[in-house]
């Protein structure tokens, strides 16, 4: 029977993620998933672990009421609110998107700036600014928040021990940044599926998703691999023109909510 192993969120985009046994849904997703972002002050660029490395060390905790909490080691945790109607709006880029959305204010700048080590700004979004979808895939009003492309990302369970197994060493699952581990099916069956059920929930899976140099980082120390692993493997063997692919693009058709160990269904 196939079921849902993990559940991960990520509150801030490419911060630690947050382990899960249940969370509800919206239309962008997990409740709070990626609703937050670092972006450099001088020009509004996003920034992730793809060239900040460090990144990977620092922690962001959901509130209750969709504010922030920050910490990293050696550092001391600041609870961030949610930025109100009143909020300065902050023009940001991410990709090829170009958006206004909600500064969370200077004491907030003040620390990811130190922590980063340049001048940075933390920025959030909320529902009514969120982004459209990758283009070419999905529905026309398909959105997503922070997110690369889409609001979840699944991967297999066997998918990950097959990848593992052609490296020659165990892999972390959060090397991967999955939403949703789905265990009991075989080495990349999610690549054939089109729509699944999870409880009540409906999901189309639009787009598998090509992977990059954040995959070579441990997530556990922030160290990228010396050998480009698993990068290097999964262009071996699991290259398409956009790349190579691993894990699977999701959109939920309702909200919702999910808890591990809840069945999956394989609707087409």
């Amino acid at each position: 029977m196939l079921r849902l192993s993990a559940l991960y969120r990520y509150p801030l985009k490419s911060g630690k993620a947050e382990a899960l046994q249940q969370i509800c849904l919206d239309k962008l997703g997990l409740d709070g998933d990626r609703r937050w972002m670092l972006v450099d002050e001088a020009n509004g660029r996003f920034l992730t672990q793809r060239t900040v490395g460090k990144m990977s060390q620092l922690s962001a905790l959901w509130n209750a009421d969709g504010g922030l909490t920050l910490s990293a080691p050696g550092r001391p945790a600041i609870d961030i609110a949610l930025p109100g109607s009143g909020a300065e709006l902050r023009g940001v880029t991410i990709f090829k998107d170009s958006l206004r959305v909600p500064d969370a204010g200077d004491e907030a700048g003040a620390w990811v700036s130190e922590f980063i080590g340049k001048p940075t700004r933390l920025v959030q979004i909320p529902l009514d600014r969120a982004r459209t979808t990758q283009a070419g895939y999905g529905r026309n009003d398909d959105q997503v928040a922070f997110a690369d492309g889409f609001p979840l990302l699944l991967i297999g369970q066997a998918s990950l021990e097959d990848l593992s197994k052609n490296v020659g060493r165990p892999l972390e699952m959060l090397r991967f940044r999955p939403n949703l581990v789905i265990e009991g099916s075989e080495a990349f069956a999610e690549d054939n599926w089109k729509r699944i059920r999870i409880g009540d929930v409906e999901f189309r899976v639009v787009k598998p998703c090509s992977r990059c140099i954040l995959t070579t980082i441990d997530p556990q120390t922030g160290e990228r691999s010396s050998d480009r692993e698993p990068l290097a493997t999964l262009q071996k063997y699991r290259s398409q023109a956009d790349g190579a692919m691993f894990g699977q693009n999701l959109v939920n058709d309702s909200n919702g909510q999910l808890e591990v160990g809840m069945p999956v269904t394989i609707l087409e």
